[in-house]
């Protein structure tokens, strides 16, 4: 006698022996029992979980000659017809997949209306979503209205290509996939019954190469038992995982490497490397992961806890992009290699991500009250920047964070920063601020004011009022004859913050350094006094403030190249920045041309000429007989 397969041999005969699908057969038992069976069914789900076997089983209850609380009894001849596979000419049944055209599906549905020499006539279409559109269109009249006699069952594993008008005339039953304890206990009955010598670690292997699917893992209980046991294991997966989990990006190469010259598909790698990292990723979230032995989820536990729920987020968005990539690579193995170095060596990668968890763990440090940052992890010699070379970016940003932090004291508080630092220093000028004297009577205004008098009057009427400047230089008293000679500015050769004259007659040479919006920026505001510590810029407004602190490195880098050393520079707010002048260099003087308050004769202006006497008027005069067309 032939050989069986177990799928076949332990194939379910009655509903009660169909696993995991207790919702399905506890409907079709009732209906048969009550005698309201449908004309039509529709069995959904993955491929193995008991769709055509429970079409078989309803189609052996419609015919058994001794039904039992509706269950086929197993024993009269039209059971053992069909478990013994004979051909009936009730239980008829359609390879959608193969007999998918209009041709096909008329030939079935004119045998429909035939007799049959038993109860009821079952007709299973499987894989039904191949049908072609017109084959669908001809299947419907009959599903709606068929004979009494003819029952339709409609198995397929993807519904939603199913047209709607045929899901609307069946009734709809999906099958799910089996827990891993349920196929573990099949697999031990299996076992036993078929007396397979094969010891309980089989039990693992077999469950976790089914993946919910009933035949398949009787398949693979099949080719172990062919085997006499499981094979060695290929440990490609296991060693790739562990190395990410130690961050040694050269372990996981050499993984990738071992797998590939012991002939294994790299995108066949990939993809078991994304379900690994899933399961994991699934135990650390705490959400079920389902189909996993004991051993898996140990395996999984162990994984979620060396690499974390933001690595293994990170780990799977890399792995799955680099599956797709995987599809055009000229060579399948690079995306994949690159995919595991950005896991294992977040800062080789250089991206934001690496630079914001470092400044996290700096962050973290300091509020510990720990004195000094953790240490970064380790690169190769090659991707280490030299120490003379200036950084720029993120990079740099990063590392100022790191320095300050390093410098920092110990203890729970830290000196304000950003935004918080100015408006303390502004708070501070405030309080330690002389008052400013009373300005002197003015005189007597002219009869006719000034045609700088009336724009300014009119511009500050429009104006919102606006906050007051960082620092504004107290006005001079009326009495006195000429401002206090300055102090002399620090020579930039001793170190100290250059003073404003020497700021601005080098301004031009540092926005001359600038580039593309950087310099647009900078062009908007002025050079204000500062102090002792720090240079000061004045920009018109808070939105300027915003876009110019983005470009603040670019200013710092200029400066420090034009005088040879850090330059300190601190944005403060002043509205008087969008119009005044910018102060002109050392040794320079205004010249009167550049005064726009001149007074102006209003009686010397002359009125715009009248639409009726202008340039119309005198276009008609130009043009004899021209008429002027209204604008439609």
């Amino acid at each position: 006698m032939a050989y069986q397969s177990l799928y076949r041999r332990y194939r379910s005969q009655t509903f009660e022996q169909v696993l995991g699908q207790e919702h399905v057969t506890r409907a079709l038992r009732n209906a048969v029992r009550e005698g309201r069976v449908a004309q039509g069914y529709l069995f959904s789900g993955p491929r193995g979980t008991g769709k055509t076997s429970t079409a078989r089983i309803l189609a052996k209850v419609l015919n058994c000659e001794h039904p039992v609380d509706g269950e086929p009894d197993t024993t009269c001849a039209n059971c053992k017809a069909v478990e013994e596979g004979r051909h009936v000419d009730w239980l008829q049944e359609l390879d959608a997949a193969s007999n998918n055209g209009v041709d096909a599906m008329r030939d079935l549905l004119g045998r429909v209306s035939m007799g049959t020499s038993g109860n009821r006539k079952v007709y299973v279409l499987d894989e039904v979503h191949m049908l072609s559109t017109a084959a669908s269109n001809a299947l419907l009249k009959t599903l709606e209205e068929p004979p009494e006699h003819v029952v339709f069952v409609l198995a397929t594993t993807e519904p939603e290509k199913v047209l709607p008008t045929i899901r609307s005339r069946t009734q709809h039953f999906e099958f799910n996939l089996l827990s891993a304890d349920v196929l573990a206990a099949h697999v031990r009955h299996v076992i036993a019954d078929a007396g397979l010598e094969l010891d309980d670690d089989v039990v693992d292997h077999v469950v976790q190469a089914g993946r919910g699917s009933a035949r398949d893992t009787l398949s693979a209980l099949d080719q172990v038992a062919a085997a006499g046991g499981v094979s060695v294991a290929d440990s490609s997966v296991d060693d790739l995982v562990d190395a990410l989990g130690r961050r040694d990006a050269g372990g996981a190469l050499v993984a990738v490497d071992a797998s590939v010259r012991a002939g294994r598909d790299p995108r066949v790698l990939a993809e078991q490397l994304i379900e690994s990292l899933r399961h994991a990723f699934l135990v650390a979230m705490g959400a079920p992961a389902g189909g996993l032995t004991d051993r898996a989820m140990t395996r999984a536990r162990d994984v979620s806890q060396a690499l974390g729920p933001a690595s293994l987020t990170r780990a799977l968005e890399a792995v799955g992009t680099a599956v797709v990539e995987m599809r055009h690579a000229p060579d399948p193995r690079i995306p994949l290699e690159v995919a595991l170095v950005q896991i294992a060596r977040p800062e080789a990668a250089g991206d934001l991500d690496a630079l914001v968890r470092r400044i996290e763990q700096l962050e973290r440090a300091v509020a510990s009250g720990g004195g000094s940052a953790p240490a970064a992890p380790s690169a190769p010699a090659a991707d280490q920047t030299p120490a003379a070379q200036p950084q720029t970016g993120a990079p740099a940003a990063a590392a100022t964070v790191e320095a300050a932090v390093a410098a920092a004291p110990t203890g729970p508080a830290t000196p304000p920063r950003g935004a918080e630092a100015a408006r303390a220093r502004l708070a501070q000028h405030d309080a330690t601020a002389p008052e400013a004297p009373e300005p002197a009577t003015p005189a007597p205004a002219s009869s006719r004011p000034s045609l700088g008098g009336v724009k300014r009057a009119r511009q500050q009427e429009a104006a919102p009022p606006r906050e007051a400047p960082a620092d504004p230089p107290p006005p001079p008293p009326a009495t006195e004859a000429a401002p206090a000679p300055e102090p002399a500015p620090t020579p930039a050769s001793e170190g100290g913050v250059p003073s404003l004259a020497e700021l601005t007659e080098a301004w031009d040479d540092v926005l001359g350094a600038l580039r593309g919006r950087a310099k647009a920026l900078y062009k908007m505001g002025r050079l204000v006094e500062g102090d002792e510590r720090t240079a000061r810029f004045a920009v018109p407004n808070e939105p300027s403030l915003k876009n110019c602190s983005e470009k603040l490195d670019e200013v710092l880098e200029a400066l420090a190249a034009r005088f040879g050393r850090p330059v300190p520079l601190d944005l403060v707010v002043d509205g008087d920045a969008a119009t005044a002048p910018r102060p002109a260099p050392a040794g320079t003087t205004a010249t009167a041309d550049e005064d726009i308050d001149d007074d102006v004769d209003l009686d010397e202006l002359t009125d715009a000429p009248d639409p009726d006497t202008g340039g119309i008027a005198q276009l008609k005069d130009a043009f004899p007989g021209a008429e002027l067309l209204e604008d439609r």
